[in-house]
């Protein structure tokens, strides 16, 4: 009797690092409107039968001057509270850059109180591999040595150093910070390259999101793009997304706004057709214990099974309804994802 293998298990890679991560990372800086977010990811979870964004609580743009330490507490006392009533919640923390005098404190009041609460840390303003490990031991030394670490390049500098710092074991995802990359020209790239069309078209701009994806992919890290500053054009943030999906290589976004958040996830998901193409392909794989198939005239093996597997997981990850005949193989996609990776 032929018993039927789960797909994660035959094929080599199917683990992907995308797979790991809901696509969109919602930041929110201030109290009231973290409050906010947390509570649109509870009814979005309810409604899809899957966290679809990560909230990341902003120390560094949302403490005012002379308050961050007021900040930090404030934080942690909300993702106390918050965890409370919805323990699978995923919450994040960008704490401040590694050379700014709160960073320790951050560590200290959000990560040693609640870093079992947290899905991962955001470093901003990262520059090299070292800066990562050093901020690795504070966090350790607060918490533990679990927490995944998020990582913000910001600078040519840090772009240069994009695959040091994607090889590094703790690294999960690295996001590109357009506005600071842009600033930190001197002038030498325009202010165009900030919005929408902008930043798909400056050669600088282009080459470090490339770059940064590039370096993600090759170590198995989730490559994460920037924002989208012009947040009541929903139209030209779905065109954004699509775009830093299908062609940047990109698997997750920033959002700024909540009204961002569904244009994103759907931009990010397979669409119907090649879900169905997916299933189809991977039932006949399984039919034949995974060796070699035909479908429609096509020849497929393990690799492009693999990119098919890889289809259907994104699709359960966005929310998206499987084929009846595939949902087996997705029998904990019904439960939002532990706070851990």
């Amino acid at each position: 009797m032929t018993v039927s293998a789960h797909p994660q298990d035959i094929l080599p890679g199917a683990q992907a690092a995308a797979s790991a991560l809901p696509v969109c990372d919602h930041f929110s800086g201030q109290i009231e409107r973290m409050r906010k977010s947390l509570q649109l990811q509870a009814e979005m979870t309810a409604e899809l039968g899957r966290c679809v964004f990560d909230v990341t609580l902003d120390c560094e743009d949302g403490a005012a001057v002379g308050q961050e330490a007021a900040h930090a507490d404030q934080v942690a006392a909300l993702v106390r509270e918050h965890a409370q009533e919805h323990p699978q919640a995923r919450m994040a923390v960008r704490v401040h850059a590694l050379e700014h005098p709160a960073f320790v404190d951050d560590v200290a009041r959000i990560v040693g109180q609640v870093g079992d609460r947290l899905t991962h840390v955001m470093l901003p303003k990262v520059e090299n591999a070292e800066q990562v490990a050093l901020a690795a031991r504070a966090i350790d030394r607060a918490y533990g040595p679990n927490l995944p670490l998020h990582v913000l390049i910001e600078s040519p500098a840090a772009v240069q150093q994009a695959f040091a710092i994607a090889a590094h074991p703790r690294v999960q995802s690295i996001s590109f910070g357009l506005m600071d990359f842009v600033s930190a020209h001197g002038g030498a790239i325009p202010a165009s390259a900030m919005g929408v069309s902008g930043q798909f078209t400056h050669p600088l701009v282009l080459r470090a999101k490339l770059e940064i994806a590039a370096a993600c992919h090759a170590h198995g890290k989730v490559p994460s793009h920037c924002v989208v500053t012009e947040y009541r054009d929903t139209q030209a943030l779905a065109g954004a997304a699509r775009q830093a999906s299908q062609e940047l290589g990109y698997t997750r976004m920033w959002s700024i706004h909540p009204a961002q958040i569904r244009p994103i996830v759907a931009a990010f998901a397979p669409d119907a057709a090649l879900v169905e193409t997916a299933a189809a392909i991977l039932l006949a794989a399984d039919a034949a214990q995974w060796g070699p198939t035909s479908y429609q005239g096509v020849l497929h093996d393990r690799a492009s099974y693999r990119y098919y597997w890889q289809v259907l997981q994104r699709a359960a990850q966005t929310g998206l309804t499987l084929p009846d005949n595939v949902r087996r193989w997705f029998a904990d996609a019904a439960q939002p994802a532990q706070p851990h990776c």
